[in-house]
């Protein structure tokens, strides 16, 4: 049983996965460990499998998993986690934007006592503003709807214990925010501040919509507070209403005000307008309820390749 495991989820990532191995590597040999790396294929379109195959059947180190297609990042990240052996894991993306060579620091944090070392972003190179203006965006929404604490500028890179792992592996959600699951867990957490760097090569793989639907995975998972504001918004507006039924009739009765179709018309545009907001915040929730009730597996796994068992379906 290896001492440290070492995941990381890919898609699309050939153009930085040899350097990428070449850093976990020589890292991981530094630590002095018993170690693995284990690398997941989420149904990547270029070569990314075949090279990280080749790296399995030469490295005794590596343990090469494919998905049957492509599962996002959460569910890919969550297959590795659920076939890695360590009694520490770290948990990494193949893009070197987060620096392998900080595992000897979080390896001596996690010596001082720490379950979870997660790394903590001071600067964001090679990203644009809209990038980081959005981020921090987000970090500010998840903190102010959370009911848990969730720090501010982290990912996914962090270095977990396995305690913490087995209790992360028993939490079956379908619509995954690890990073903020790790959170929820508890024990000790401590943070590692570091720069971040821009990608080694390739494209992100988080554009605005994903981006956009990971945010709303991350709310509905970890906050109700959205539906309490529906609540809140249909209770002032049921407020307004009866105030402008009484000013309605008070002006029919002593006024002789002629209704007028512009009124009545905005008044049913906005009303209207709320509900459906309202319908679809509900909706969010109710459908992340029907996906879990159905109870299908997380991911599908398709091949997985190692140097002692080659190839198995």
């Amino acid at each position: 049983m290896p001492t440290l495991s070492v995941v990381v989820p890919c898609y699309n990532e050939s153009e930085s996965l040899g350097e990428t191995h070449r850093r976990l590597t020589a890292v991981c040999q530094t630590t002095g460990w018993d170690y693995e790396l284990l690398y997941v294929d989420d149904g990547s379109k270029d070569p990314t499998w075949a090279l990280m195959a080749d790296l399995a059947r030469n490295d005794p180190h590596v343990k090469a998993v494919k998905l049957s297609r492509n599962h996002g990042h959460q569910l890919a990240l969550s297959a590795g986690l659920a076939n890695c052996r360590g009694e520490r894991v770290l948990i990494i993306d193949a893009d070197l934007q987060d620096p392998p060579e900080l595992l000897t620091d979080m390896m001596r944090l996690m010596d001082d006592g720490a379950d979870v070392v997660y790394g903590q972003r001071s600067s964001r190179q090679g990203e644009t503003k809209f990038k980081v203006w959005t981020a921090s965006l987000f970090y500010g929404l998840i903190d102010r709807l959370s009911e848990v604490r969730i720090p501010r500028e982290t990912g996914d890179f962090r270095l977990i214990s396995r305690r913490v792992l087995n209790i992360l592996l028993d939490m079956p959600e379908r619509h995954r925010f690890i990073r903020g699951m790790i959170a929820w867990i508890g024990f000790r957490q401590v943070p590692l501040v570091y720069d971040r760097q821009a990608r080694f090569a390739g494209q992100t793989k988080y554009p605005l919509k994903k981006m956009a639907r990971f945010a709303a995975d991350a709310v509905t998972a970890f906050s109700i507070k959205p539906l309490q504001f529906a609540s809140l918004v249909g209770l002032a507006f049921a407020v307004v209403g009866l105030m402008l039924t009484v000013f309605a009739v008070i002006s029919f009765l002593f006024f002789n005000a002629v209704p007028g179709w512009a009124s009545t018309l905005a008044g049913i545009s906005v009303i209207g307008s709320v509900q459906l907001f309202m319908l679809g915040i509900i909706g969010e929730y109710l459908g992340r309820l029907y996906e879990q009730s159905k109870g299908r597996p997380l991911y599908m796994i398709e091949q997985v390749v190692q140097t002692d068992g080659g190839a198995s379906a």
